[in-house]
């Protein structure tokens, strides 16, 4: 892998892209026959939480552990990031201590402060504008079940945020046509659409979601409103925006049903929807362990 950190999908090569869904594939499949790593043994990784998790805390820590490193847990109060002291110093700082960074954040900006100034790998576990540890979870559980990235049509349905950004990237990468439906005014950054164009992607903006969801091989949705954002506004924004059976209807019959959770059922999703045949959502949700292992063997290794 040629890249030094993981900041966005957008930053790194396809070659690189395509050696993380290898190694992940190669290490899942190792761990379920029984083998143990121990491509971190004597490493360190210092995961950096700016607001709470379940999926990126677990899987990292997990991850770390079966690779044969050590994790240590940096919550909100610890070293209250950018306000106790510079990001610049808590860069240099862990860069004497550890072996890498995962920093869940909130601003994008932060975790590229902390990329400028670490002397260690960086992973973005999370910011307000990419998730490309998401990405890389739902691009191996597409992988997974339909053997193949070309071709395929993935709608988004909700929020031009954070995984849809990171969604837009990864497509882009390996030629999966991407879709987004949301209403007018929650679309995604556009610099981000523009870019993807510009390698070739179709990348395609709706405002119905039953013409965005007509044939498409991967039904993807997310919680309407993110953490820290103001609920009653944008959840009536979104109403009709939900996937349900009738929207599971105009997709291809074998349609797969992604979410990266926490799900809010009966509002981006129904709880009939997420347990439906189609749904890959907790394999989706185990991925992210296999895709972060491999980031952080390739990275840290």
């Amino acid at each position: 892998m040629k890249a030094s950190n993981l900041v966005s999908l957008g930053d790194i090569s396809t070659e690189d892209l395509w050696e993380i869904l290898d190694t992940a594939r190669n290490l899942k499949l190792e761990h379920l026959a029984g083998v143990r790593h121990d491509m971190l043994a004597g490493k360190t990784l210092a995961m950096v939480f700016q607001h709470p998790s379940l999926r990126t805390r677990v899987s990292f820590e997990t991850g770390t552990w079966q690779l044969g490193g050590h994790a240590i847990y940096l919550g909100p109060s610890d070293i209250k990031l950018g306000q106790r002291e510079t990001t610049e110093d808590i860069a240099l700082n862990l860069s004497r201590y550890v072996d890498g960074i995962m920093a869940r954040v909130f601003e994008h900006r932060t975790v590229a402060e902390l990329a400028e100034h670490a002397s260690i790998p960086v992973i973005n576990g999370l910011c307000d504008t990419y998730h490309p540890c998401q990405g890389l979870a739902d691009l191996l559980t597409v992988l997974e079940k339909k053997r193949t990235f070309e071709g395929l049509t993935l709608t988004f349905i909700g929020d031009g945020n954070n995984v849809a950004h990171s969604l837009i990237n990864g497509c882009a990468k390996v030629g999966t046509a991407f879709r987004i439906a949301c209403p007018e005014g929650f679309e995604p950054n556009g610099e981000i659409v523009a870019a993807a164009r510009d390698l070739g992607a179709s990348v395609e903006v709706f405002h119905d979601p039953r013409e965005a969801a007509t044939g498409a091989d991967v039904l993807y949705t997310d919680v309407w409103v993110s953490m820290g954002q103001e609920a009653t506004s944008k959840q009536n924004a979104f109403e009709g925006f939900t996937i349900d059976e009738a929207l599971l209807s105009v997709a291809d019959k074998d349609a797969i049903i992604l979410h990266c959770l926490p799900a809010h059922y009966d509002e981006e999703i129904t709880y009939a929807a997420s347990r439906s045949p189609g749904s890959a959502i907790f394999d989706q949700a185990e991925n992210r362990l296999h895709a972060q292992k491999a980031v952080m063997a390739l990275l840290m290794g």
